[in-house]
């Protein structure tokens, strides 16, 4: 032993038993910020330590020693925020955007994917492809009802025989085995919509015995068929009958004829909760939406057995009249054809980011046939400006509503997309909590932390505090999308830190390039 000159051997001995016992260094120390913790409580000034991938200490840490310290007075210190309905997945499995920076840039970490009934039906198989090339962002991954029924049934218009509905239940299982973290459908498109809601409680059931969640693109959330009230009791019962936490995804009334219902949904949601259900929502804070053409305006059973099967029943003189005829309701239903914007076409890209109304007027046809027309040669996506602020408020404002974009991840500049795949975290708080003062800071943040990780069961995730998952997120006053609709491939801006386990994967405003997302199994 090397003693310090004049140092007794016991003095030198207390010496090393106290550096043994001294905490390490921190990783790094984010100094001096506004800390909004995700559960909703006020937001503090403090300090937040980073060691090995986790929050080690939150407090006063300005004598503590750290690789890197960063000054963050004046910035918001948040949990990464969790997208609760993301169409990521298929561009977070390419080498050209696994990256995820649309997604960084809006302060996600986490997105769950699969959504809507869809996604492959081999989970593993899809996670080996998320993991090829790494990942920006975690990913959570759902089993798709629609494609386990898509697998069976193709697009038949029935019931599945008790053989084919346990072949359905084996196939979610095996899913839910693969770390799927619950199940998703979409009865609003095919093949979803040809089920009825006792075969989603059956295969709810089994999700549920993984303590998994059930989230549906419901059957209308118009009044196409059933109508939006009906289809979100609908998910209710799903909830009561299997035992599982239920969710009312992209929550709202769609189109004219429903404006106002979105006070009527609330009050069967809290009557549900009150019941003791586990229900929910979440919601993406635009007054558009989007979809196919396709899923907006044809009647499902027209598109019973595929394409061909369509175009057949299209070329029939009675049957074409008859599924004219649903169309211009289902037109009326979304406001008409100044309110259909196209978002991609691969077969005519001269069309994106163009109104239905518009094209049809020079091309001197109605627009009816023209959509028609497009639905047969392969059908464009869309966005529907059909939603009322009134109601798009009444459900934002909800302690049970969640925050999601519904997005996905396009190549830049390709298409006209959806803002929200850009933009929605960025404009839940920029517009809504700084601009328009319609939720706090608080509340905002934990319909994007706290409150997913709550509902899809992540006890490591969603809070500031002590133990948990170093997910990260340091924003500014200036947090806001830069997303339109006319130019969406803007990303947003006012994050100056992220970190995904702990690792930073935006420094100073920069993307570092990092790979520090995995796929999280249940």
């Amino acid at each position: 032993m090397n003693l310090q000159a004049g140092m007794t051997a016991p003095a030198a001995l207390v010496m090393l038993i106290l550096a043994a016992c001294s905490p390490a260094p921190y990783d790094v120390v984010l100094q001096g910020g506004r800390v909004v913790d995700g559960t909703g409580s006020p937001q503090v000034v403090a300090d937040v330590g980073i060691r090995n991938g986790l929050v080690a200490r939150v407090g006063d840490l300005s004598d503590a020693a750290a690789e890197t310290i960063l000054d963050v007075s004046g910035l918001y210190v948040a949990p990464g925020f969790i997208d609760a309905h993301s169409h990521a997945g298929p561009g977070l499995a390419t080498g050209e955007l696994s990256h995820g920076e649309p997604l960084l840039a809006q302060g996600l970490t986490t997105v769950v994917v699969n959504p809507d009934g869809g996604g492959p039906v081999d989970l593993v198989e899809q996670r080996a492809g998320l993991e090829e090339h790494g990942l920006g962002v975690n990913v959570v991954q759902l089993v798709g009802h629609g494609s386990v029924r898509g697998r069976v049934l193709s697009s038949d218009d029935r019931a599945p025989t008790e053989d084919e509905l346990d072949e359905m239940r084996a196939l979610v299982r095996a899913g839910m085995e693969a770390g799927a973290w619950g199940l998703s459908s979409g009865t609003f498109y095919t093949p979803g919509s040809y089920s009825e809601n006792s075969e989603l409680i059956e295969l709810a059931r089994v999700a549920a015995e993984f303590n998994g969640i059930y989230t549906s693109h419901i059957r209308d959330e118009s009044n196409y068929t059933i109508g939006v009230l009906a289809a979100v009791e609908e998910v209710i019962d799903v909830s009561r009958q299997a035992g599982i936490t239920g969710v009312v995804t992209h929550i709202k009334a769609l189109g004219p004829p429903v404006w106002g219902s979105a006070v009527a949904m609330v009050e069967r949601i809290e009557a549900a909760r009150a019941e003791g259900l586990a229900v929910y929502a979440d919601q993406y804070p635009y007054l558009a939406s989007a979809t196919g053409l396709s899923a907006a305006l044809l009647p499902r059973w027209s598109q019973a057995g595929g394409s061909e099967a369509f175009a057949e029943r299209v070329a029939d003189p009675g049957t074409g009249a008859q599924i004219r005829e649903a169309m211009v309701e289902n037109l009326s239903r979304r406001g008409g054809a100044d309110r259909i914007q196209f978002r991609r076409f691969t077969e005519d890209p001269s069309i994106e980011g163009r109104l239905l109304s518009d094209l049809a007027t020079e091309r001197g046809a109605d627009p009816i046939d023209l959509a028609l027309e497009l639905i047969l040669q392969g059908g464009p996506s869309i966005v529907s400006f059909n939603m009322s602020e009134e109601d798009l408020l009444t459900l934002m404002t909800r302690e049970w509503t969640m925050t999601s974009s519904d997005g996905g991840l396009p190549l830049f500049g390709v298409g006209v997309p959806h803002p929200r795949s850009y933009g929605a975290f960025a404009r839940k708080i920029g517009k809504f909590v700084f601009e328009d003062e319609v939720v706090s800071l608080e509340t905002a943040v934990r319909s994007m932390t706290a409150l997913p990780a709550e509902v899809m069961g992540m006890a490591d995730r969603g809070r500031i505090e002590e133990g948990m998952v170093a997910d990260l997120v340091v924003f500014s006053d200036y947090f806001k999308d830069n997303a339109t609709f006319t130019e969406p491939h803007q990303l947003s801006s006012g994050v100056v830190h992220l970190f995904v386990g702990g690792e930073a994967a935006i420094l100073n405003s920069g993307f570092t390039g990092a790979l520090a997302g995995q796929v999280l199994v249940k």
